[in-house]
């Protein structure tokens, strides 16, 4: 699904339209019947309900959508927030119609009005600005938004809360603290970002039959990943197959005190489909990783407690490094030299990304098809600290530009980003997959689905995507609270056949 900026929402509006045709009075009515109907669906009201409506084509749709939901017997009262003179002209043709309704209940809010009394039953529906804001909310207008979060009120968004930026973020405080917000035909970037959760806690898109000609032709820097791209994107196999077809992974992980995170990724490469896998772990290791993961082999390195060489790559069909090595002065020579010599696919985790923290010109040296799997503490390292997510979010893309490589920034919504610098948010996953080892178990997907012969960036985007959903059936059966890391893996092959059935 295409993440539109605001000046791509204005251009699809225009180009439906003129192209449809539909006149954009008619265009707003249908926009606000499709906003109602999910609200109905998903909210439970049993009070009044308060539509804020800025004199924007925003506000014009809170119109229709009061309206509407009189036309069904609900308890509505219209605010008219008299920040300015002006309004739109399909505003103001949709006010002239609600207030020829009999039972029409508005009033104009200016500096110099009180406040309505808001129950804690009642649903207060927010249409004051929409996504053309591109200034901080000041004024009377701030101090309703103010009172608006205040109320223990259900509060629900039209498009966005008002006060976000559509394509970014505001740091001013004065936004809409939206319980719910029902986004008009394409989610907006600042849904994404870390930053704005408190207004923006829960969403979802309605389709309000803008171009689909036009939004295909578009060119946006921001997707989100649904679910029919993955299992369109999984390769079948054939009774014929054996394991030889599905690679040789070799996963160089682990030090003294760390041996669970080897563990771990080696358990979710293999149950993500490689063929065979090899890992490398320090000499007194040896016997714990063939024990507890027996499907892999083993090479033991010379060090007893760190990685301290790089094995013949020559077998191997992808490369998986980092997750418990440690930072040994040692293990960073091994490191350095993988780096060098490498030619095949590689993922990097944890401390790999620390190393190349620590010598930030191996950034260079990388081959095109890498993957690096930060979370933001570790990307901090890596790129410097950010004030916000969408500076982050920047440095991710210049990375994955200037050097060739996929990122894949971790999080709420997983950032993964394309060498070209195109940004796929992922949309699995809950907040108990924020535990020890739950990195690994991904850095061991994707290297998994590397050694399939996945394109790189391909490999990323179904394993965050899968290990997203395996982390949903594990909260669903332990609570986010109690879910560990490895319940993540005994659902990856629940997952896979969920997807593909």
């Amino acid at each position: 699904m295409k993440i539109l900026n605001q000046k791509q929402i204005r251009e699809t509006d225009a180009f439906t339209i003129k192209n449809e045709p539909i006149a954009s009075i008619d265009l707003m009515e249908r926009a606000a019947s499709q906003f109602v109907k999910r609200l109905l669906k998903k909210v439970l009201i049993q009070g009044e309900i308060h539509i804020f409506c800025g004199k924007g084509n925003n506000g014009g749709d809170g119109l229709v959508a009061a309206r509407l939901l009189m036309n069904q017997n609900y308890v509505v009262t219209s605010y008219i927030i008299e920040y300015s003179n002006q309004a739109s002209e399909d505003f103001v043709c949709n006010y002239d119609r609600l207030k020829n309704t009999k039972t029409a209940r508005i009033i104009h809010l200016d500096e110099n009005s009180k406040f309505p009394r808001i129950e804690n039953n009642d649903v207060v529906i927010d249409a004051m600005w929409g996504t053309g804001l591109c200034r901080p909310i000041e004024g009377f207008s701030k101090s309703i938004i103010e009172k608006i979060n205040r109320s223990d009120a259900k509060i629900i968004a039209l498009d966005i809360p008002s006060g976000l930026f559509c394509d970014g973020i505001n740091s001013d405080s004065s936004i809409v603290q939206s319980d719910y917000t029902i986004s008009l035909q394409t989610p907006k970037l600042c849904f994404f970002l870390a930053d704005n959760h408190q207004y923006v806690k829960n969403w979802e898109v309605v389709d309000i039959g803008l171009s689909k000609e036009f939004i295909d032709n578009l060119d946006v820097s921001y997707y989100l990943t649904e679910k029919k791209e993955i299992k369109k994107a999984i390769q079948s196999r054939n009774p014929f197959d054996h394991k030889g077809n599905f690679g040789h992974a070799l996963l160089i992980s682990g030090s003294t005190g760390k041996m669970g995170a080897a563990i771990l990724a080696a358990a979710a490469c293999l149950r993500s489909g490689a063929g065979l896998l090899t890992v490398q772990v320090p000499k007194s290791a040896n016997s714990l990783i063939q024990i507890a993961v027996p499907e892999s082999m083993s090479i033991a390195d010379s060090n007893e407690n760190c990685i301290s060489e790089i094995p013949d790559l020559t077998s191997f069909s992808a490369i998986g490094i980092g997750p418990g090595i440690g930072t040994d002065t040692v293990t960073q020579h091994a490191f350095s030299k993988l780096i060098q010599q490498v030619q095949k696919p590689l993922v990097i985790d944890a401390d790999g990304i620390n190393m190349l923290a620590l010598n930030p010109a191996l950034l260079k040296e990388l081959p095109d098809n890498t993957i690096i799997t930060p979370h933001i503490g570790e990307f901090d390292r890596l790129a410097g600290r950010s004030e916000n997510q969408f500076e982050r979010l920047s440095k991710a893309k210049e990375i994955a530009i200037d050097n060739q490589i996929t990122v894949v920034l971790k999080g709420k919504y997983t950032a993964i980003v394309r060498t070209d610098g195109k940004v796929f948010f992922n949309p699995s996953g809950n907040p108990g997959m924020a535990t020890a080892g739950s990195g690994d178990v991904l850095t061991g997907m994707i290297l998994g689905f590397l050694s399939q012969n996945y394109a790189t960036f391909e490999a990323a985007k179904i394993a965050v995507y899968l290990h997203g959903m395996a982390g949903d059936y594990a909260a669903n059966k332990f609570t986010e609270i109690s879910m560990k890391a490895s319940d993540i893996i005994d659902h990856i092959p629940k997952a896979i056949k969920k997807l593909l059935n």
